[in-house]
């Protein structure tokens, strides 16, 4: 990073990105299918192929945004109202939170009563807790200790990751006013007290939330080492890290890293059956885990962004077709609905979180052959650019254009 942070005044120029819209709609997809439970497309989405897969590309693309429309804030408000954005988005996604888990609670238990499958769909979600009384918990006490966040049950636990992430924006902010080396410093100081395995051998404190009060469970999303993908996304964003060059050399190892990853992958131990590569995932198990987000994941997604970085051009315009055709124009179609849903990420992943639960019960229902899975997916790939779509029309509050004769 550069010795010092740029004055508001030398900020560069924020101008949206093709790129950041398209990967984080993209992103949107894969996560309704890795979502969908007894979804046979699951087991070849990307993060199948390697260590990082769509949780990456979220962060990282929700870092960048934050850059654009928090950091500019920031810049021409000051500190003070910064913050105030800050945790007037923190309060946003807070009730996003609430509304998803009840919303999904009162579906899993609509859908269990219809004793159509025969299935236990909050038990699915491993929701025993409110419904079961047990020495281990109080059932009165459950609601208060979800409203706390001392209750992160694991399939609602991106949410409260993103929201500790984003409250530690203002102490970035902070430490970039007096030097950008203090920013690397902080960031991967947290990083590094989010490893348990690293704080165990070092005899450092473990940063992590208890996920419930019965048990010494963590969040499965530690704030504390997400926060380094994030705050990466963010510093380029921003212009504290350079844009990489785009070389043959810095390709060619990008290629390396990938490729050379995928016998590691779930892929080498499923598909190819490599019984050494089971043994190296379990022996590497800290540097892939996925909770305190390890330093093999984090390598393994430069690697991949950078790949598709360069192959998608200078603010995507590689993306963009270049003919007239009929392809073109579907292409072009296409490419609008991806940016849509990309635009509309915090809405599009609420109801996808909901809607792949609804999903998993239609393919109950009604089979799991390749057909109607395919068809099950389309669907939820409907309702997920239907609420993009209407997000975005009520983002431009119609209501307020005034009617002319």
């Amino acid at each position: 990073m550069p010795d010092s942070a740029a004055s508001p005044s030398a900020a560069p120029a924020r101008v949206r990105d093709l790129r950041l819209d398209f990967f984080r709609g993209l992103a949107m997809f894969i996560i309704l299918i890795a979502h969908t439970p007894g979804n046979f497309l699951t087991l070849w989405i990307p993060a199948r192929w390697g260590f990082s897969d769509a949780t990456e590309i979220f962060v990282f693309c929700s870092g960048m945004a934050s850059a654009i429309a928090f950091g500019s804030t920031f810049d021409r408000a000051g500190f003070a109202l910064g913050t105030a954005r800050v945790a007037y988005r923190v309060w946003q996604v807070y009730w996003a939170h609430v509304g998803l888990f009840f919303a999904t609670l009162a579906l899993a238990v609509f859908l269990t009563d219809l004793e159509i499958t025969g299935r236990n769909y909050w038990g699915q979600l491993n929701l025993w807790m409110i419904f079961v009384e047990s020495d281990k918990w109080e059932n009165p006490n459950m609601l208060l200790s979800f409203m706390t966040l001392r209750w992160v049950p694991n399939y609602f636990d991106i949410l409260p990751m993103y929201m500790i992430v984003l409250m530690m924006m203002p102490v970035v902010m902070a430490l970039s006013r007096v030097d950008l080396r203090l920013v690397a410093a902080f960031v991967v100081a947290v990083w590094v007290l989010g490893q348990e395995t690293v704080t165990r051998a070092l005899g450092l404190p473990y940063l992590a939330f208890p996920a419930e009060p019965w048990s010494d469970r963590s969040w499965f999303f530690n704030p504390f080492g997400w926060q380094l993908i994030f705050f990466t996304g963010f510093a380029f964003m921003r212009g504290w890290l350079p844009k990489p060059p785009v070389s043959a050399l810095l390709i060619g190892l990008a290629l390396f890293l990938v490729i050379a990853n995928i016998p590691l992958s779930n892929i080498g131990v499923r598909v190819l059956g490599l019984e050494w590569a089971r043994d190296w995932r379990e022996a590497m198990a800290p540097l892939i885990d996925k909770s305190g987000f390890g330093l093999l994941r984090y390598t393994h997604f430069l690697a991949l962004a950078y790949l598709c970085w360069v192959a998608a051009g200078d603010k995507g315009s590689r993306l963009l077709s270049r003919g007239a055709g009929a392809l073109a124009r579907l292409w072009d179609g296409v490419l609008a609905i991806i940016l849509k849903v990309g635009q509309q990420s915090l809405a599009v992943f609420v109801v996808s979180m909901f809607t792949a639960r609804l999903m998993g019960f239609g393919m109950d229902v009604m089979g799991r052959d390749v057909l109607t899975t395919l068809a099950v997916n389309l669907a939820g790939f409907g309702v997920l650019i239907a609420t993009a779509y209407v997000a975005g029309w009520f983002k431009t509050q119609p209501w307020r254009v005034r009617r002319t004769a």
